[in-house]
C-alpha cells in the first residue's frame, strides 16, 4: 500500500460523560489534528473546554444526517496529507453513532486509519452488570415500530450470549416491556444509565422488578441495557437415542441433514452433537 504524502484518519474514543478518562492522546490529537469531524460541534467546543485544550484545527460537524455529504470533502483533505480526526459525543465512533461510512470509504481510497482507545458504553455497561462477559453481542438501538421491534426480539430469543442495548429513556419502559414478551419476565437484565457521571446508577435484576423500578423512577439520561442470554436448554435423551430418531428420520424420507436438524431442534440439542451421534452410532458421516 502506497501512502507517501496521504494524511492519516484518527478513530478517537471521547470521555461518556466524565472528562477525566480523557486520555493523553486524546488531548494531542484534538490540539493538533488539522481537521475535527465532530458529531456535535458545540459538545465538542465543551470537552475542549473542560480538557483544557486549545482547537487549532477545522471543525465540521459529521452528523448521522450529513455523514455522506461529508465524505468526500474529508477526503480530499486526507489525500492532501491532513490528518483529520474523528470524534462522537461520547465513547467510540462508529459504534450506534457517524464514522462507519467514512471509515470504509477511507480504507478504499488507501488512507492509513487508526485509532485512540478509550472509553465505551458498551464494555463499562457489560463489566458492571454482573452478567457472564465470556460470550457477548452489541444490538445496538432496537427497532422502534411494534412490528419490527417483535419481529427483531423474536429472532433473538435462542441468543445464548449477553447482549447489550442501547435505549432513550422515553422508550425504556416499552423496551422492557417488550423483552418480556419475547424473553419472559425471569430473563436477568442491568439496566445501566448515565455511566460514568454524576448520577451513574445500575439496576439489576430480573425483567420483571427492573421494569417495576423504571415504572417507579422514570430513568433519565443516556442507558444501556444488559440482558441475559437464554439459558441453556434441557437435554432430552441420550446420544443412542438421538441417532436412532435421526435414523428413523431417515427411513421416512428426509435427507440425512434434515433429519439432524429437526431432531436437534426438537430435542434441544447442538446440531453438532446429533452429527456426532449418528456417526458414532449409525457409522455415517
Amino acid at each position: 500500500m502506497n501512502t507517501v504524502g496521504r494524511g492519516r484518519l484518527i478513530l478517537a474514543a471521547t470521555p461518556l460523560g466524565n472528562s477525566g478518562d480523557a486520555t493523553d492522546r486524546l488531548k494531542t490529537a484534538l490540539e493538533s489534528s488539522d481537521v475535527i469531524a465532530a458529531e456535535d460541534t458545540r459538545r465538542l467546543r465543551r470537552l475542549a473546554a473542560d480538557l483544557g485544550v486549545v482547537v487549532t484545527g477545522r471543525v465540521i460537524s459529521m452528523h448521522d444526517s450529513v455523514e455522506a455529504q461529508r465524505i468526500n470533502g474529508i477526503l480530499t483533505s486526507l489525500l492532501d496529507g491532513l490528518t483529520v480526526v474523528v470524534v462522537s459525543d461520547a465513547g467510540m465512533p462508529a459504534i450506534s453513532d457517524p464514522g462507519y461510512r467514512l471509515i470504509r470509504a477511507a480504507i478504499d481510497a488507501e488512507i492509513e486509519i487508526s485509532v485512540l482507545p478509550g472509553p465505551s458504553a458498551v464494555l463499562a455497561a457489560l463489566v458492571v452488570s454482573g452478567l457472564p462477559v465470556d460470550r457477548f453481542c452489541f444490538e445496538g438501538f432496537i427497532p422502534r415500530k411494534s412490528a419490527e421491534r417483535q419481529r427483531y426480539l423474536d429472532a433473538l430469543t435462542e441468543e445464548r450470549r449477553t447482549m447489550v442495548f442501547f435505549e432513550a429513556p422515553h422508550r425504556i419502559e416499552a423496551t422492557l416491556a417488550d423483552l418480556i414478551a419475547a424473553f419472559g419476565p425471569e430473563r436477568q437484565v442491568a439496566l445501566c444509565r448515565e455511566l460514568t457521571k454524576t448520577y451513574e446508577e445500575v439496576i439489576r435484576g430480573d425483567l420483571a422488578s427492573v421494569l417495576a423500578s423504571a415504572q417507579a423512577t422514570a430513568p433519565r439520561g443516556e442507558i444501556t441495557l444488559v440482558v441475559g442470554g437464554a439459558p441453556a436448554p434441557d437435554r432430552v435423551g441420550t446420544p443412542q437415542e438421538w441417532a436412532d430418531q435421526v435414523a428413523a428420520h431417515i427411513a421416512a424420507g428426509e435427507t440425512k441433514k434434515d433429519a439432524m436438524i429437526t431432531v436437534a431442534r426438537q430435542l434441544g440439542v447442538p446440531r453438532r452433537e446429533v452429527y456426532d451421534a449418528v456417526v458414532v452410532h449409525l457409522g455415517q458421516r
